[in-house]
C-alpha cells in the first residue's frame, strides 16, 4: 500500500537513490601475484595447495600423547613438521586431510613405536625448530618423495627399515 501524500515520512525512512556501480574494465594477469598458465608453480618453498589443509593441525594432536621423541626434540616441531608432510600428501590425491596422512607422516618420520636409530638421528637436526619456521616445514615435506606419498600407511612400516629409499634429506644435513 502506498503511503498518502500527507503523512510525514523522516529522511531515514525516504526512498534512496540505487548506487551506480561502474562498469568494469577488461581484465588482465598484470598484478604480480596473478597465476599465468593452466598449472599453479612448483619448486622448493612453494608448497602444494589443497582443499581444507588446515584440518590437518585438528588431527595432528590426537598424535601428541603418543609420539615418540628423542633427546632434544619437542613434540611441537614433530607436529608441525609432519602435518607439513600430511598437507602434501592430501593435496596431491586433490582432497582434505585425514588421519591416514598424518599416519604416514608420523610414521615415515619415525615418531611411531619400532623406528630405526639411525632415522631418529638423521631427523633430529632437520626438525629443530619446525614449530617456527615455515621454511623449515617445507624442506621436511619437499624431503618425502612423491611415489612415497602414494603408498599406504601400512607400507610405510613395512619399509621402515629402507627408510633411505622413502626419503631425500637435503644435502648440507
Amino acid at each position: 500500500m502506498t503511503q498518502p501524500s500527507f503523512v510525514p515520512v523522516v529522511e531515514a525512512d525516504q526512498v534512496r537513490r540505487a548506487y551506480q556501480l561502474h562498469v568494469p574494465s577488461i581484465w588482465t594477469t598484470s598484478r604480480p601475484s596473478e597465476l599465468r598458465g593452466t598449472r599453479q608453480p612448483s619448486g622448493t618453498f612453494l608448497g602444494t595447495p589443497g582443499p581444507d589443509q588446515g584440518f590437518a593441525l585438528k588431527l595432528a594432536r590426537r598424535f601428541e600423547d603418543r609420539l615418540v621423541l628423542g633427546a632434544g626434540e619437542r613434540g611441537e616441531d614433530a607436529i608441525s613438521g609432519c602435518t607439513a608432510v600430511a598437507m602434501r600428501r592430501a593435496a596431491v590425491f586433490g582432497r582434505a586431510p585425514v588421519i591416514h596422512d598424518l599416519t604416514l607422516a608420523f610414521t615415515l618420520w619415525g615418531f611411531c613405536e619400532g623406528a630405526p636409530a639411525d632415522l631418529v638421528a638423521a631427523r633430529e637436526p632437520l626438525f629443530r625448530s619446525a614449530s617456527h619456521h615455515y621454511q623449515v616445514q617445507r624442506t621436511i615435506a619437499d624431503c618425502v618423495l612423491e611415489p612415497t606419498l602414494r603408498l599406504t600407511p601400512e607400507q610405510v612400516t613395512e619399509r621402515l627399515a629402507e627408510w633411505r629409499s622413502l626419503i631425500e634429506l637435503p644435502e648440507r644435513h
